[in-house]
């Protein structure tokens, strides 16, 4: 087993033990700040802004909580089902503030896995957003489910809703009721239950802890320049732990929050909010750096933008960073003040992360898990390199398990954010739980300096007949450069049919842009726009090893079987080729 270097702490950074520590911790040292941000649009009018602050924020937690304890949920199950917003988030304090445990549901699941989710853990009672009605409704009329309280997250008629919630706590605690703040919390107990988005159909249920969450956001604001006083975009979903610890993290640092209006108005929004620190996944950080690349050599300033990136690259060496003055009109592009972006979720474009970084933008990459609350591993503005997860977070151990002699292994990890286990599932928790390390399934390796590179999942690596291992992830990752490419996995197929199964080709499944391939070579043939791609991956082989080279493709414009976060089901479209 071969250790693995920590990130070194450069920030102060407070430890709570737990969610009514951090919530009042927020409350006394930012109490007049903004902690969200809530555009309200009504019909024909401009909208409006709402500022919640930090000292609001603790007072709608105890006037919901108040609530929650008057109307009996104390010690219940309370699942969350929305998108993001200010209510899902006063909502999940409020639970975890002594209420009970919190059942995060993600909200593109179809009807059958929220029924599924919902009678898998028991939950007693759903806090919704009105546009999952439908659900709700379906929810009620098969009874399945042990839910006796519907709660929407706005006044709906038949409901009871949490404005009706927040006002019958303020009148209790007005009155003088204040059994809720002094509820009692183990910060060691299950208090959430996550289920993880899998690429199977019955995914897992993670249990955390509070101390599980509280432990990773006091590492995560050690090492990451996380500032009272930004202004965060809460984008990555809530219902999974990147985006909820995410969001936690920027409560303690005392950054103000605000909501993406959609996908389609994320750069419109960014600018709108003036955002200066953003986590997000590459997918994003990709598709927005593209969109700068494109509107610079619309704008003819493709030789002027080349020219400052070297020059800033020469001054940098010496000290001198220049970077947001000398593209500043790019910078602008993104509201002017977007300082620091932090990728997780998968691999990203090096080209992009560099070209984020090039133009003053910090971007570094993280690397997590669910069962891990979720962050193990990280880059900050001091500690990176190009294609790594950076080191291991302060307080986690990570390893790599039996290396093989290139150095490659499992990716281990322990510490206090590593989940307690499974729910009601010891068998699958014994496979990951081992003499108290969380093994990822991640393979990884550690180059001379520490950095940490993963090289694909365990269970997806390709063992061809020569004894040679190849990672489909390394492969993808090339793929993914070409622009016409919207998602590709790459897999083994035995040579011939009816053949060795040991006897391996490899093969590559691409999904293109349709409109691309019009725009930039003027045709929708299949026929021509698979010779087009073939070439491409002709070229790609001719840089790689003979045993890594793909000799198949299949090419369509149809999109394949993916999870709601998007991973593609590998052993689904597998099992459909």
């Amino acid at each position: 087993m071969k250790k693995i270097q920590e990130l070194k702490p450069i920030f102060p950074s407070v430890f709570h033990k737990d969610f009514r520590a951090l919530l009042d911790y927020t409350a006394q040292t930012y109490e007049k700040d903004d902690a969200f941000i809530v555009k309200h649009r009504l019909p024909k009018q401009e909208p409006t802004y709402e500022h919640i602050t930090y000292g609001d924020f603790r007072c709608q937690v105890n006037h919901l909580g108040t609530a929650f304890f008057n109307r009996g949920f104390l010690g219940k199950r309370i699942a969350i089902l929305g998108k993001n917003r200010y209510e899902w988030m006063l909502t999940y304090f409020t639970t975890l503030c002594g209420i009970g445990i919190c059942v995060p549901l993600d909200k593109g699941l179809p009807y059958d896995e929220v029924e599924s989710s919902l009678i898998r853990s028991y939950a007693d009672v759903l806090v919704f957003d009105p546009a999952h009605l439908l659900t709700v409704e379906e929810l009620k009329k098969s009874g399945k489910t042990q839910v006796t309280d519907f709660i929407c997250m706005d006044e709906l008629e038949g409901y009871s809703s949490l404005p009706e919630l927040l006002t019958e706590g303020k009148a209790l605690w007005d009155g003088g009721e204040r059994s809720y703040e002094s509820l009692p919390i183990d910060p060691e107990a299950v208090s959430i239950i996550l289920f993880t988005s899998g690429t199977t159909s019955m995914a897992k249920a993670v249990q955390l802890s509070q101390q599980n969450i509280t432990s990773n956001v006091y590492s995560m604001l050690k090492v990451e320049d996380v500032r009272h006083g930004d202004i965060n975009m809460a984008f990555l979903p809530y219902h999974h732990t990147f985006g909820s610890t995410g969001q936690i993290v920027m409560l303690a640092a005392g950054t103000t929050t605000t909501y993406c209006d959609g996908l389609k108005y994320l750069q419109k929004n960014i600018v709108e909010y003036k955002v200066s620190v953003f986590v997000c996944v590459p997918l994003l950080i990709e598709s927005i750096y593209k969109r700068i690349w494109a509107t610079v050599k619309k704008q003819g300033l493709e030789g002027k933008v080349n020219l400052g990136l070297k020059l800033s690259k020469i001054l940098g060496k010496i000290g001198i960073d220049v970077r947001r003055k000398l593209f500043k009109e790019i910078l602008d592009q993104l509201g002017g003040n977007l300082r620091l972006v932090i990728s997780g979720a998968s691999a990203i474009d090096p080209l992009a992360m560099e070209g984020f970084n090039a133009f003053g933008i910090d971007t570094v990459q993280g690397y997590g898990m669910t069962e891990a609350s979720p962050v193990l591993a990280s880059e900050n503005c001091q500690t990176r390199r190009t294609g790594s997860i950076g080191k291991a977070m302060p307080g986690v151990e990570l390893a790599i398990d039996e290396p093989n002699p290139e150095g490659i292994g499992e990716l281990i990890a322990r510490g206090p954010n590593v989940m307690l286990g499974y729910y009601e599932n010891n068998e699958e928790t014994a496979k990951v739980l081992k003499d108290g390390w969380l093994h990822t399934g991640d393979l990884a390796y550690v180059d001379e300096d520490g950095f940490i590179f993963i090289c694909g999942r365990k269970k997806n690596v390709i063992v061809l007949k020569n004894g040679k291992n190849v990672y489909p992830e390394e492969l993808e990752l090339l793929i993914s450069n070409l622009p016409y490419v919207e998602e590709n996995m790459v897999f083994g197929q035995p040579r011939h049919k009816d053949g060795d199964l040991k006897d391996l080709a490899l093969c590559a499944k691409i999904v293109y842009k349709p409109d691309y391939m019009k725009e930039t070579y003027g045709t929708d043939n299949p026929s021509q726009i698979e010779a087009i791609i073939k070439k491409d991956i002709d070229a790609i082989n001719d840089n790689l090893p003979t045993y890594k080279q793909m000799l198949r493709i299949i090419v369509t414009d149809e999109p394949m079987i993916k999870t709601t976060t998007g991973k593609v089901k590998r052993f689904e479209e597998e099992k459909r080729l």
